[in-house]
């Protein structure tokens, strides 16, 4: 990844070659498709973490599907790695709020007075759960696809245990199932990494959008 961006740097204009060639048009789809109408005008600032946050779900999500060293890892699916990525996104999106933001949180527009008591903590409990959602989102649909697959592998050995006859039958079908869940799980580590940077990129647009008037909302 640092080899693409110095490319970029020393010869902006020339065509991508070797591995710049593959994943240009993956940045480029991020940019264009996610991050940008996701955030608006202001996305460039937010780029370099966005794209930072895709690469880097989407390779340790690839190499945790490798039986082998160094891969073999389900690092997403330790909810201890996925909170970090989360409080990032949290962080970033308090720290870059503008003033329209928490003015949308702490006087919501065209709410009465009266129910600004009920609605103020309404508004926090949903700010910091948008965190939580990402969290738990990754954490548990990567984690699921593995115990899936440890659970059809696992058959093998209790049935073995019981007949070797019916545990050689048995592995068949769960080494079927295990390759097809195998093959699922390469989309799940795209989606998960895409949906991750989806919506990060949409917190991002939120606390910066600017709020013209209460009438737009």
């Amino acid at each position: 990844m640092l080899g693409i961006a110095s490319r970029y740097k020393k010869n902006a204009l020339r065509a991508p070659k070797g591995i710049q060639s593959l994943l240009e048009p993956i940045i480029i789809f991020l940019r264009d498709e996610v991050i940008k109408p996701s955030i608006g005008p202001k996305y460039q600032k937010f780029l370099p973490y966005l794209l930072t946050l895709f690469f880097f779900i989407f390779i340790i999500n690839l190499s945790g599907l490798l039986p082998f060293f160094p891969g073999g890892a389900n690092v997403t699916g330790n909810v201890a790695v996925t909170m970090v990525l989360a409080v990032f996104t949290f962080i970033i999106t308090t720290v870059k709020g503008n003033k329209g933001y928490w003015k949308h949180i702490v006087l919501p527009p065209g709410v009465p007075m009266w129910l600004l008591p009920m609605m103020i903590p309404i508004e926090i409990i949903g700010m910091l759960n948008k965190p939580i959602v990402l969290m738990i989102r990754l954490f548990a649909n990567m984690l699921a696809g593995h115990i899936i697959i440890l659970g059809f592998l696992s058959l093998i050995f209790i049935f073995g245990e019981m007949n070797a006859g019916v545990g050689f039958g048995v592995s068949i079908v769960s080494v079927a199932f295990s390759v097809f869940m195998y093959m699922l799980e390469l989309l799940v580590a795209f989606l998960q990494a895409y949906v991750f940077t989806l919506l990060s990129s949409l917190y991002f647009g939120m606390a910066v959008e600017e709020h013209h008037s209460e009438e737009h909302h």
